[in-house]
């Protein structure tokens, strides 16, 4: 059985002293994915832990995995600390903010590899994400998907496509772009080797774009099929209204169980 670095931090490093010993070195620490379990009022512990395993890592950290805590202050530590850091994930991480983010990403030059899974970043802020990463070359960006005609919107499509030109795989379930911006990424992002696209219900691939996508990528998932290997609810069920648009909800929340999924 594998000692992930949750059970370095809360029970393996206790055992003896030789075993502390061991725990603190970097080599352990090259690779840290931390997942919140569902504990309320838990997140300080895990950003602990966190803290704890980026300064063990001295320096030499290079895959990373944040899921249901964060912070700005989290963010900022792993910015100036892992310069080695090339792959990135946030899942869950309403915490931290676009802000922060984009500072953090300015200096993570080693970056290949970003996801970003049901985080709260979504047009504007997404695209001031997205313009922070040139070099990438692999982009998760998973959201909940509408099915409202009213949601609509090719900003972050069109800033993939303009910042992005390195991409080979990119993955956008939930995603509410149009067969404009797929487009527009299909044009610039000719290394592409891998697309996911499920869960985007304003694209229409039965004609002649779905056609050279399926010629030009080699692994190319659809809007409607199947997700059982992913772990996520990909959408947001609501009554398709013209003012959804402009609530509250629908622009500012950052709650996931805010919407009923299905």
């Amino acid at each position: 059985m594998k000692v992930t670095p949750y059970d370095i931090l809360e029970s393996a490093q206790f055992v003896c002293i030789e075993w502390y010993t061991l725990c603190q070195e970097p080599d352990l620490w090259r690779s840290v994915h931390i997942r919140k379990i569902d504990e309320p009022d838990m997140g300080n512990k895990y950003e602990k832990m966190m803290f704890n395993a980026i300064a063990r890592s001295a320096g030499g950290l290079i895959d990373l995995s944040i899921e249901g805590f964060g912070s700005d202050e989290l963010c900022s530590y792993i910015a100036s600390q892992s310069s080695q850091l090339k792959r990135l994930r946030l899942a869950k991480c309403d915490g931290i903010s676009k802000r922060a983010l984009v500072k953090a990403l300015a200096k993570l030059s080693s970056l290949e590899e970003l996801e970003l899974t049901l985080c709260n970043f979504r047009n504007k802020g997404a695209v001031s994400v997205i313009n922070s990463c040139p070099s990438l070359t692999t982009f998760n960006f998973n959201n909940l998907g509408s099915k409202s005609r009213y949601l609509k919107s090719d900003k972050e499509a069109l800033a993939i496509a303009a910042s992005m030109p390195q991409l080979r795989h990119l993955q956008l379930i939930g995603n509410n772009l149009t067969n404009v911006g797929l487009t527009a990424i299909k044009d610039a992002c000719p290394r592409l080797e891998s697309l996911d696209l499920r869960g985007c219900y304003h694209l229409n691939l039965e004609g002649d774009l779905g056609n050279t996508l399926s010629e030009q990528i080699m692994e190319l998932r659809r809007p409607y099929d199947t997700t059982d290997d992913y772990s996520y609810p990909i959408t947001v069920a609501h009554t398709d209204q013209p003012n959804l648009r402009r609530s509250k909800r629908a622009r500012k929340s950052t709650r996931n169980d805010d919407f009923d999924y299905y």
